[in-house]
């Protein structure tokens, strides 16, 4: 292998995946990369698998239903809850070897499961009174199961063995489940009504789709036969060759439209945020006028009777959307339209976001179009050592060069971190370790020593550092608190703060810069020489050089931007930058479009508040 990246995401959801199918086994995982470390103990086997896939869901029936058994040599097990959810999640596992595309066992599973429940619904007469019929669909609405088999010699599909092709499979796994669901609803009355109103409840929704998709049809809005009038499609036949931009208004739509390569690039503007899918229907969803547009320019319809990927008709489809929070918003409706009911699109790798450049710089005659904060910084920063020199003292040799650079990049690679983290650790104590100070937390006597250093570094008034023992951690902490206008703010260095990769590069720094900047430094540019005290001061000179001749310009719209720009930045296949929408842990992706776009308000508030001083770019 040329390249060896482990993903750490991958590898968690596999062990995760390991330690559920094989209850009490115990795996921990560390990246000394970075440092993250995550313990899978959990127990419970498939039940305790199924809980946790359902832990950020309204469950619909408390008591998980779990059935095992063994028939000729073939260990059986499942697990089953349903949730409020729309959508369908089911895990099938042979000798711990996860199937993606199922096999003989997930059929002998559906054919138990709706053969049981379609038995127990007639018999209540659930359907009859809701005038309606219901299907293995309707039955895996908001389901979450964990089927797991033991089989002796199994056979798959393919050397990846994501499905499997067993026979003797399917007669086993179908009588073990329909036995035990058949005792699991006389035993659970309460559970067994919910779940089958459910069920009834998801048919009626099947068939008030159905009537919508004819009359949507009637009025020619999913025909088939005719394109989008918003809709400019390319030239090119070949999927594999197009692209369909998904751009946000019709003002860069129009600019997208007059920049594009009409050959192979297609554009559809949709007109404000389209409709929130994680919490409508699927008759809803159809009697949207933007979503019905999107369906029909991608192709491959939508819905299980309908829906193919085969014929979608872009093989790469970019979001474009502006750097603002309605542009985000945006932004992360289409991924829930597509992560809910296109799967396989995001899945085949054909879901891509589109990276607009935040800002255009023009120094001199030279123009730049930056990505970011972190690409404009990297610009300003080689501007500004073009020609410079620093003169640490008197008489010393200058630096300059790759040396001058290497010093600048720590440095200000220090300072985002001590920006980032003074949120939460007082600044000034941040630039007093930037300065020299050390913190040893091991011992009370070095905590004391530490926080003496700190405050004599920091001095003035309204300021106590002191040392604290935690003794949830059972370790020792340095406190520094401050007094302004009578209000106290507290903030804590602590062993996490001092064994992290933060404070390793604020220290890592601060030996670099000892002792460097003596009597008489000055720094040059060019012909302009400035004295400096320090370090920084040098650095807050050469950077103002820069920006004082620099004329910068933010784009907060992509309709800012004319069909040139737009193009050149965005659209031109050999300068612009894409980012691959792909699904590394599909429980962890499933959680958080819940946890964001769902119906509870609690899971959402908490995840803000949990990640609220995290934010970089707060557009208010």
């Amino acid at each position: 292998f040329g390249t060896v990246d482990y993903h750490y995401d991958i590898l968690a959801r596999r062990l995760r995946e390991l330690s559920f199918l094989n209850n009490g086994v115990r795996i921990v995982l560390i990246d000394q990369r970075t440092g993250k470390e995550e313990n899978f103990a959990f127990s419970g086997g498939v039940q305790g698998f199924v809980e946790y896939m359902n832990r950020a869901k309204n469950v619909l029936q408390p008591s998980v239903f779990l059935g095992r058994g063994i028939k000729e040599g073939i260990t059986v097990e499942v697990a089953m809850q349903w949730n409020d959810s729309y959508q369908e999640s089911v895990l099938c596992f042979t000798n711990n070897i996860p199937q993606k595309d199922g096999g003989t066992h997930l059929t002998g599973l559906r054919a138990a499961l709706t053969r049981v429940l379609n038995k127990y619904i007639e018999e209540n007469e659930l359907a009859k009174r809701a005038k309606v019929e219901t299907t293995g669909d309707d039955m895996r609405e908001g389901l979450a199961c964990v089927l797991s088999v033991k089989v002796p010699e199994p056979k798959f599909s393919s050397q990846t063995k994501e499905k499997l092709v067993s026979s003797e499979v399917r007669p086993v796994v179908e009588e073990i489940v329909a036995e035990k669901l058949r005792e699991f609803l006389d035993e659970h009355p309460v559970d067994a009504r919910t779940i089958t109103v459910k069920i009834v409840e998801a048919a009626a929704a099947r068939e008030a789709a159905r009537k919508a998709r004819e009359m949507t049809r009637r009025k020619g809005v999913l025909d088939s036969m005719g394109l989008p009038g918003k809709l400019a499609d390319c030239q090119e036949r070949d999927p594999a060759k197009c692209e369909l931009y998904l751009v946000e208004g019709d003002s860069a739509g129009g600019s997208a439209k007059q920049g594009r390569d009409r050959r192979f690039q297609a554009i559809l503007p949709l007109k404000g945020k389209i409709l929130n899918v994680e919490r409508a229907r699927f008759d809803k969803l159809l009697s949207s006028a933007e979503i019905a547009t999107l369906i029909t320019a991608l192709g491959c319809g939508i819905g299980k009777e309908e829906y193919n990927p085969e014929k979608l008709r872009y093989h790469r489809i970019i979001i474009m959307t502006d750097a603002d929070v309605d542009g985000s918003h945006i932004r992360t409706l289409l991924l829930t339209f597509f992560y809910r009911q296109m799967p396989e699109l995001v899945e085949r790798g054909h879901i891509y976001i589109a990276q607009p450049p935040l800002y255009r710089a023009k120094l001199g005659k030279e123009e730049r179009y930056l990505k970011d904060e972190h690409e404009l910084n990297e610009f300003m920063l080689k501007q500004a050592l073009v020609e410079a020199a620093l003169h640490p003292r008197a008489g010393a040799e200058p630096i300059a060069g790759d040396a001058l650079a290497q010093l600048a990049k720590s440095y200000l690679l220090s300072e985002a971190v001590m920006q980032r983290v003074s949120r939460l650790i007082d600044r000034e104590a941040l630039q007093a370790i930037l300065r020299g100070v050390q913190i040893e937390l091991s011992r009370r006597d070095t905590a004391e020593a530490s926080a003496e250093a700190l405050e004599a570094a920091i001095g003035g008034e309204g300021i106590a550092v002191a040392p604290h023992f935690d003794q949830k951690t059972d370790r020792y902490q340095v406190r520094i608190e401050r007094t302004r206008h009578g209000n106290v703010r507290m903030s804590t260095i602590d062993t996490e703060f001092v064994h992290s990769g933060d404070y390793a590069q604020i220290r890592q720094t601060a030996q670099m810069l000892a002792g460097l900047i003596g009597d008489g430094a000055y720094v040059q540019r060019g012909d302009k020489r400035q004295p400096v005290r320090d370090f920084p001061e040098a650095m807050r000179w050469l950077l103002g050089e820069v920006e004082k001749s620099m004329t910068l310009q933010r784009y907060k719209g992509l309709g800012e931007m004319n069909p040139e720009q737009l193009w050149e930045t965005t659209m031109n296949v050999e300068a612009r930058r894409l980012l691959k929408v792909q699904i590394e842990d599909g429980i962890a992706a499933d959680e958080i479009f819940t946890k964001l776009m769902g119906d509870e308000v609690e899971p959402r508030r908490a995840f803000i508040e949990l990640n609220a001083l995290g934010v970089r770019n707060l557009d208010v």
